[in-house]
């Protein structure tokens, strides 16, 4: 009996099989309900390379796409890195993660393995402003339409770049269509939504791209079992004054407001107090969630909780970082500057104060893209945004960054220094962040500095 494979609702459903074929595949799992063998779409490759190996006949339903030509029409010279980079993603079998710095060609490197590879390709991307991005590159290398999928947009096509999100809603019909995954800023693919887009494409071939794949939770395990190991990395330090502009960083510590200091140090001493009668252990595996649920029963974990909200809330917002933000928009005026800050009540209030255009998740996506153009055209020099251009916005103008505050994540700091870090004739980067003196957001960035981008000469 020949072997069959089909498709159904991002699963494989097989008949015919060998009695040690689903041994030999701990994937395959009986499915009594319908009388055969299912696994995840994602096992596709495993599963015909078994099949292959062990010589057995089978009839392939359920892949609806074929090799394609996919001619360049503007040539692509890789630099060494690239070139590195696409030999050893082939060699683990066109499957893996490449690693490399925002600003060093991740997008290029993609297009350059589309084209070799040959089959229709969907490109994954968390944002539409990435997604729109995306395709402009693709239609300036190939000489095809470019679909898109989300965003108001159903359109599909021979290389398809898609949110997240859409690709999540729509891959248990179309997992069978691409046999190409691209997954842009993976770091978000291992997320408890955004996996089963991965889970439920039979795409042989996948190339994960990030600047940073470490996640916070531990989770990189499932990034590489989705989408290949970690076959490719290149560090900022690498690359910097070739590739990326050469830069500094500049830590510089800000004396609070007398008031300020004084009701940080109350807060913080309710909430440190609360955190040592109760013995919670913030270095554990779930001391974050014990500080949670012990806050949540009693007044005066309450408080407790309050009172942490609040001494974070005054280091990161302090007024006297208004000084100096001052003062650094005045040392580089005419330069391109974006300030980060950790949430919209900050940016909104420097917007204010300094006449500065500020882009958060609530701006517009028109009113949004007219900012930024104006930024690149030099109409606007500054802007102050929150968390929303940390990742997938091209403004290879801006050169200095000011991290008014942020949140403890390594990632999210190496992200916003690679705003300013594309490569410029005589660019010089300049990375300045704002450490309220003598608090938790002193030892959090310290804890910070121990990243590899941190380690180059003139850091301060």
């Amino acid at each position: 009996m020949t072997v069959s494979i089909e498709f159904d609702q991002g699963l494989l459903t097989v008949t015919g099989l060998p009695e040690d074929l689903p041994g030999a595949l701990s994937e395959l799992k009986w499915d009594a309900r319908v009388g055969r063998y299912r696994a995840q779409a994602m096992h596709y490759r495993d599963l015909v390379l078994a099949l292959r190996d062990r010589g057995v006949v089978y009839e392939d339903r359920a892949r609806r796409f074929e090799p394609i030509e996919l001619e360049l029409v503007k040539p692509i010279v890789a630099r060494p890195y690239q070139k590195e980079a696409a030999r050893a993603w082939r060699e683990a079998g066109r499957r893996g993660v490449v690693a490399l710095p925002t600003g060093a060609g991740k997008t290029i490197l993609a297009v350059t393995l589309i084209a070799q590879t040959g089959r229709p390709t969907l490109v994954h991307v968390p944002t539409i402003d990435l997604m729109h991005q995306w395709r402009a590159v693709l239609e300036k290398y190939f000489a095809i339409e470019i679909g898109l999928l989300g965003g108001g947009y159903k359109q599909l096509a021979p290389i398809t770049v898609a949110t997240y999100d859409s690709a999540m809603l729509h891959a248990p019909t179309k997992g069978d269509r691409f046999g190409f995954v691209v997954f842009d800023e993976c770091h978000h693919l291992p997320g408890d939504q955004f996996q089963h887009a991965a889970r439920a494409a039979i795409a042989p071939f996948r190339l994960g791209l990030s600047a940073t794949p470490e996640r916070n939770d531990g989770r990189e395990s499932l990034l590489y079992k989705l989408s290949g190991d970690l076959c490719y990395q290149a560090n900022i330090r690498d690359l910097t004054g070739g590739t990326l502009a050469p830069y500094q960083v500049f830590t510089i510590e800000v004396d609070m407001m007398p008031d300020e200091r004084a009701e940080y140090d109350e807060a913080y001493a309710r909430y440190v107090g609360f955190v040592r009668r109760e013995r919670i252990n913030f270095s554990g595996p779930r001391g974050w969630q014990e500080f949670l649920w012990k806050t949540s029963r009693t007044p005066e974990g309450r408080e407790a909780f309050k009172a942490y909200r609040r001494q974070k809330q005054l280091s990161q917002a302090s007024a006297a970082k208004d000084g100096w933000v001052w003062k650094i928009l005045q040392q580089h005026r005419g330069e391109r500057i974006i300030v980060f800050t950790q949430d919209n009540e900050m940016a909104y209030r420097i917007g204010r104060k300094f006449l500065l255009p500020v882009i958060t998740h609530q701006t517009r996506p028109k009113e949004r893209e007219r900012f930024l153009q104006a930024f690149r055209d030099g109409e606007y020099t500054a802007m102050a945004t929150s968390k929303v251009l940390n990742e997938g916005v091209d403004v290879p103008e801006a050169a200095v960054a000011i991290v008014v505050s942020g949140s403890g994540s390594v990632r999210e700091h190496v992200q916003r220094l690679g705003r300013v870090l594309r490569g410029r004739p005589g660019k010089q980067a300049l990375l300045y962040e704002l450490i309220s003196a003598d608090t938790r957001e002193y030892h959090v960035n310290q804890r910070r500095k121990r990243h590899h981008a941190y380690q180059i000469p003139g850091s301060l």
